[in-house]
């Protein structure tokens, strides 16, 4: 059985575990993970190794970068990098009970939680995470560090930028696009295409504080600014 070790004590850490823990065919060695506060420690029951540095440490093992932010888990695997962490190091963990279709294909490294669907064609990259319930339809196409987060909905054709980050419940509309880099808020429904970097909120989706329009400023209950 292949051992595990997920880099970032985080919450996403936790669920992984439970997926692990649900029937992947891994065994979890322990964790990697910066904070001085967690040396030492065995959260959840899962010791704390050492320092992402370590890393180098553990030569036979597999790992999964599991911080929320796709910036973060970039971020972490060029430092695994320059360890010498290569790319067929990384794990793919798919709960038991997602739903990946045999035209589908999943980047390693991702993370697919409970009850994800992958119906047709669909193509995650590298360090994808998908949490529960998030369902990709037919030739959808996400890029590497991207997060999904959980009960979002893509409608098919989608494609889904580099490091893009969709909130709870969102959903696209059928052949759009979310630029690198973008923000969608929870609950919003895009029905056109996200740029680059920007963040969209609401029903139907649109910029968030776009350039010309005032923002709101807190005012106490005297009325001042």
């Amino acid at each position: 059985m292949t051992e595990l070790i997920l880099v970032a004590a985080s919450g996403l850490a936790r669920e992984v575990i439970a997926s692990i823990h649900g029937g992947e065919s891994y065994s979890i060695r322990g964790y990697l993970d910066d904070d001085p506060a967690l040396a030492g420690t065995a959260p959840d029951g899962v010791p704390v190794l050492g320092r992402i540095d370590d890393a180098a440490a553990f030569p036979e093992e597999k790992f999964v970068v599991c911080a929320g932010k796709g910036a973060s888990r970039e971020g972490i695997v060029r430092r695994l990098e320059d360890l010498g962490v290569g790319a067929d190091r990384y794990a793919r963990v798919i709960d038991r009970t997602a739903v990946v279709s045999d035209s589908s294909v999943i980047g390693l490294g991702s993370i697919l939680l409970a009850n994800v669907v992958l119906t047709a064609g669909v193509r995650l990259g590298e360090h994808v995470v998908a949490m529960p319930q998030v369902t990709f339809t037919h030739d959808n196409q996400v890029a590497d560090f991207a997060t999904l987060t959980a009960g979002v909905s893509l409608g098919g054709g989608v494609r889904i930028g580099r490091g893009a980050y969709l909130g709870m419940n969102a959903s696209v509309r059928e052949e759009c696009s979310i630029g690198a880099g973008a923000t969608v808020g929870m609950g919003a429904a895009v029905v056109q295409d996200v740029p680059d970097g920007e963040t969209w909120v609401g029903v139907p989706a649109r910029l968030m504080n776009p350039p010309g329009t005032a923002r709101r400023v807190p005012v106490d209950m005297e009325g001042k600014a």
